[in-house]
């Protein structure tokens, strides 16, 4: 309603509805509408009704009525069942009234509707006594069926459950088993229902021992009502096998007493199995790893025992030279450059530096300058960082990173490029560099030991050397003596490899004849220590019956006092003709004849000296048409 005249639609819908309707003027005091259900509960006709004030219809409950209405309008709606109103018969009719405000033409009306309190308990006593006849039978047939859906669903659960679940009670007999137990244990469950679960899989301890059933925490839950939880102990099968479990047994209580427990347990044996797979893996690389310190420290000691200076094997005087070097440089952190040919022992030197030094237990890092790629000089000094160039998938350590608080042997120092002398010469005065792709700079704490077979100043007179980096590893410099230059040391070189060589390959131990001795002595061993080292390896590999077959290349010009005379050598290639080795052959024998005044049997003898038999050497004089006396 828009108005304070209802329309004629309004009026109608007013007068239509089932509960009594009072449309109040709360400041005229007066009823602006009434429905058909008002007047007939009030007993007035409609005309009568909207004649009569509200506070006088409401008599001597007026202050009430007062109060309900302020209230109303103050919140916009209000109840109370405090009221009553005069009837048209003189009856005082005790109501409960719903209000709300309506706001229309700039005024406030109220709108109430109401019922009688005793029409109201009366309902509510029929509702009662018709929800009491309509529980009866129908109620309990719910009830019935709301714990047979329960213990249908409870029933699902179990089923569907992948843990072992079965109970008991305060007894130990078994109430219940769900089909996964029946599973994991072997029998069903008609078999366990009723039975003492304890003595039908728990019995036995996994090493055989009895299980006391006073000492079962299964047992012990409802005893104590403390949830037990467990994962070192065994179930039993019904054939007799164990197997790994894990369980919580939880006390059951009803009205306050403990009268059962709930056991959910699963098998945990491939679980068990993968722990002590791990723990017998883990053990395992603990062994390895111990065995691997071991060897490493064993090598260690053995890198050290086979590259110790006073291993350097020799007895000449430059021999003795060098070691009184070595001695005087390695404790201190001078740098030293070694120079000599190749094959003389340059990094036998360096390493002997290095363990005498008190960088000795430090790493000992070796770099062949002369065997790394061009692009990649830089990386593999200073390392660099991930995805510094292509290739580079994570970042590396360069070698001045790996020898930090150690040693660094630069072999074949002069094969530098120009362009990385100067980040060397950086990181050698510095102790400072950064990794290719990376700007932050790192220092190193490292003795740079070099070595060379050039002539690096003459190298650095032609440009292909920084002078000053030359001056840089030149602190200290020691020269390697070619092996040509010491023939003394020849014999006690030639049986330290021997020695070593037998070891290496499992040989039977060999000896060296006088004629071999003089042979090596005659030559002028180019290749120097590691040419002399090569030729003892071969001859010990080709060796048979006990008799070392040396092979020692012809010579060039002689030395006085050696086996060679002067005469014109066959020349030495790495290939020869047929026609040159008969020559070569007819050389040595004659060398061999002079030698020993042309006697072939007996110590002394040719034969003796050549190391064969001296029956195959007469044969083979022979043979070449050779002159005993003449040697033509």
């Amino acid at each position: 309603m828009n108005t304070a005249t209802p329309s004629a639609l309004q009026r109608a819908l007013l007068q239509q509805h089932p509960d009594p309707l009072l449309v109040v003027d709360p400041r005229a005091d007066r009823f602006i509408e009434v429905n058909h259900a008002a007047c007939e509960r009030l007993g007035y006709t409609r005309e009568v009704l909207l004649s009569i004030a509200p506070s006088r219809l409401h008599g001597e409950d007026l202050p009430g009525l007062i109060v309900f209405t302020q209230a109303t309008l103050e919140r916009g709606h209000g109840w109370t069942d405090e009221l009553s109103c005069h009837t048209g018969s003189g009856e005082r009719l005790a109501v409960e009234y719903s209000a709300r405000t309506l706001v229309a033409d700039d005024s406030t009306y109220l709108v109430l509707s109401f019922r009688s309190l005793e029409e109201l308990q009366h309902r509510r006593e029929r509702s009662n006594a018709e929800d009491f006849v309509r529980r009866g039978l129908s109620e309990w047939r719910r009830v019935e069926k709301l714990f047979q859906d329960i213990e249908r669903e409870n029933q699902l659960i179990l089923r569907a459950a992948g843990e072992g679940i079965y109970g008991v009670n305060a007894s130990g007999a078994t109430t219940f088993v769900n089909p996964a137990a029946e599973r994991m244990l072997g029998w069903t469950a008609e078999e366990m229902v009723g039975k003492s679960m304890h003595q039908l899989v728990h019995h036995t301890h996994a090493d055989g021992a009895p299980y006391i059933e006073r000492e079962c925490p299964i047992l012990a839950a409802f005893r104590d009502g403390v949830v037990h939880k467990v994962d070192d102990e065994v179930f039993w099968r019904k054939n007799g096998t164990a197997f790994a479990v894990e369980y919580t047994s939880t006390p059951i209580r009803d009205n306050g007493q403990l009268v059962g427990a709930v056991i959910v347990f699963r098998d945990i044996s491939d679980r068990k199995q993968a722990e002590a797979q791990l723990r017998n893996a883990l053990a395992e690389v603990e062994q390895l790893k111990q065995r691997l310190e071991l060897e490493n420290a064993y090598l260690q000691e053995e890198i050290r025992a086979e590259h110790n200076y006073r291993e350097i094997v020799g007895r000449s005087n430059a021999v003795r030279q060098t070691i009184r070097q070595i001695e005087l440089v390695a404790p201190t952190d001078a740098s030293v450059l070694i120079t000599g040919e190749s094959g003389t022992g340059k990094e036998l030197i360096a390493r002997a530096i290095h363990d005498s030094s008190t960088r000795g237990e430090r790493a000992f890092i070796r770099v062949n300058c002369a065997a790394i790629p061009r692009d990649l000089f830089e990386s593999e000094f200073f390392g660099h960082a991930k995805g510094a160039f292509t290739g580079a998938v994570k970042e590396r350590a360069g070698r001045f990173e790996l020898a930090d608080k150690g040693t660094i042997f630069l072999d074949e120092v002069g094969e530098l490029p120009l362009e990385l002398q100067s980040k060397l010469l950086r990181v050698i005065q510095e102790g400072q560099f950064e990794r290719v792709g990376d700007e932050r700079t790192r220092s190193v704490d490292v003795r740079v030991i070099a070595a060379t077979n050039r002539v690096l100043s003459e190298e650095v007179a032609a440009g292909r050397f920084r002078e000053d980096l030359y001056y840089r590893i030149n602190v200290f410099p020691i020269e390697s003596a070619a092996l040509r230059d010491r023939p003394e040391d020849i014999p006690l070189l030639a049986s330290h490899f021997l020695a070593r060589a037998c070891r290496r390959f499992g040989v039977d131990e060999l000896r060296l004849t006088h004629a071999d001795m003089q042979r090596l002595q005659g030559y002028h061993w180019p290749g120097n220590v590691r040419e002399l080292e090569n030729i003892i390896e071969r001859a010990v590999i080709v060796s048979r019956n006990g008799k070392l077959r040396l092979d020692v290349p012809v010579s060039g010009p002689a030395r006085p006092g050696s086996l060679a005379t002067g005469k014109t050598s066959v020349p030495t290639s790495s290939l020869i003709t047929e026609q040159q080795r008969r020559a070569r052959d007819r050389e040595m024998i004659i060398h061999a004849l002079d030698q020993s005044g042309g006697k072939v049997f007996g110590p002394g003898g040719a034969a003796d000296l050549l190391g064969v038999k001296p029956t195959t050497l007469a044969s083979r004089i022979k043979r070449l048409g050779i002159d005993r006396l003449r040697r033509a």
